[in-house]
């Protein structure tokens, strides 16, 4: 008898052989148990501990009693596998990149962070320029990737971007909060009121973005806030 598994590496093995697949750190070509990153720059990448991601709340979030929780996969560092990744996500269509990462975030989820009892996934949006300039929402795809292990109900739509922002990378702390105070707008309060609610993004560096979303997530009548991310950075 033929598992499915077996079927799947037989499918792969056959379209690998007149289209290879190729990693989007490193562009080694892939392994039948490989998908989009090759376990070598998997294993390249640094892993947030524990006391990294309790370090990294009390430092971003504890003093603003908005977000209950956070939690990432990955610390993130430049020029390194894991910016070479989510380059390809944000930059690149490499929409897959934010499915494969995100079902990792998940499973890591689901046994660490179970006691969050989701209700409703909502990606970080962004403004309807940007998102037309780009053609797509790069967090949407992880929240499908962590939907994936979770099964809850993701909701695109209930928060609006309503102001354009300049892009935050080389920005400060407060440079940050200026540039994205009053940039959301909730679309539907009974979406959110009394929900359990985990905000998705790539990267969570000041933590500014997660928190203004936050703000107007509470005034919604919003129940728990919760964040993850694939990354964590200074």
């Amino acid at each position: 008898m033929i598992y499915t598994k077996e079927i799947r590496n037989i499918t792969i093995a056959f379209f690998d052989f007149f289209l290879p697949r190729f990693c989007v750190s490193c562009s080694a070509k892939l392994n039948l148990d490989e998908d989009i990153i090759c376990n070598n720059c998997l294993t390249k990448i640094e892993i947030a501990t524990q006391a990294r991601l309790t370090h990294e709340y009390q430092k971003k979030f504890k003093d603003h009693n908005l977000i209950s929780d956070f939690f990432s996969l990955y610390v993130f560092e430049k020029d390194k596998e894991l910016q070479h990744a989510i380059h390809a996500l944000k930059y690149n269509n490499k929409f897959r990149v934010g499915v494969v990462l995100g079902k990792l975030l998940g499973a890591k989820l689901s046994k660490e962070r179970f006691n969050w009892q989701i209700d409703l996934i909502i990606p970080i949006p962004l403004h309807q320029l940007k998102k037309a300039e780009r053609g797509y929402n790069q967090s949407y795809y992880i929240a499908k990737g962590i939907n994936s292990i979770l099964q809850k109900t993701i909701n695109e739509n209930v928060v609006r971007r309503i102001r354009y922002t300049q892009s935050q990378t080389t920005m400060n702390i407060s440079e940050r909060k200026e540039n994205i105070s009053g940039a959301f707008k909730i679309r539907n309060i009974d979406k959110v009121k009394n929900k359990n609610i985990l905000l998705v993004d790539d990267v969570i560096t000041t933590g500014a973005t997660i928190s203004e979303c936050g703000i107007i997530l509470k005034n919604a009548g919003a129940n728990n806030i919760y964040a993850a991310s694939i990354a964590i950075a200074d």
